[in-house]
């Protein structure tokens, strides 16, 4: 019966916190939000100087 009880109350215990734990994750941090941002430029960045490179040369890449 002793240990019926404290397995009880050690489930409970450790119910608890994992409840308590679910909570917290659910939040983006700010520093998360800065690097998706900075990944997103990044990318636009390198999507724009290609875009622009093969506008430039056009004419001298159809020969390939």
């Amino acid at each position: 019966m002793k240990l019926a009880v404290r397995l009880s109350v050690a489930l409970r215990s450790h119910w608890q916190t994992i409840k308590d734990q679910e909570k917290d994750r659910g939040d983006i941090s700010i520093t998360t939000i800065i690097i998706w941002v900075a990944a997103v430029a990044g990318a636009l960045v390198i999507a724009g100087t290609i875009g622009v490179v093969v506008t430039k040369y056009n004419g001298k890449l159809s020969g390939i």
